[in-house]
């Protein structure tokens, strides 16, 4: 079984390793990949958050408050940018704690959304650009770390919903 998720599923001999440590763990990973989940996001969340509660806890993985299915809805959520994995640790938050079953509808209730609207993010970067030239001076001089001030500004301004990613390409497109 291990060599078959390293092998099928592209994970590392230890990843394997960790999953197969019991017969229900290496089978709620398999049922959160059926699911739709991508397998190393899975994994690693697997092997951190929901390890971490079950410990916490002292639960096994058959009782754990979110089931398979849920955690590979919350993983798609992040594989399509919907929500930041900051982001994602909250709604995780809210699903073991009952506040909600259904990953969706708790994004929405906690306005976990990513903005990834790129008219509305380069609107707030033409804001950002244009009451920081300090910063946007420093970044043409060759200063990282003005670079990094902007795209703080820009979160900060969005109020950490902008996609980081993002904001870091339509930035630097913008600066030139």
């Amino acid at each position: 079984l291990r060599a078959r998720l390293a092998s099928e599923h592209g994970l590392s001999e230890y990843d394997a390793a960790i999953l197969t440590q019991s017969k229900s763990m290496a089978r709620y990973f398999l049922d959160a990949v059926a699911a739709g989940g991508q397998p190393k996001l899975v994994c690693n969340w697997i092997t951190g958050e929901l390890s971490r509660r079950l410990n916490a806890e002292e639960r096994e993985v058959e009782s754990s408050r979110v089931d398979a299915a849920t955690l590979a809805a919350l993983v798609r959520r992040i594989a399509d940018g919907t929500v930041s994995n900051n982001a994602a640790r909250q709604v995780f938050e809210a699903l073991w704690t009952g506040e909600g079953t259904d990953v969706d509808a708790v994004i929405e209730a906690k306005g976990l959304r990513q903005m990834n609207d790129s008219g509305a993010l380069e609107a707030i970067i033409d804001e950002v650009v244009a009451a920081n030239a300090k910063s946007v001076e420093e970044f043409r001089q060759g200063k990282d770390k003005a670079f990094n001030a902007l795209v703080g500004q820009v979160m900060k301004a969005s109020r950490g919903k902008a996609n980081p990613s993002q904001v870091n390409e339509l930035l630097r497109k913008k600066l030139g």
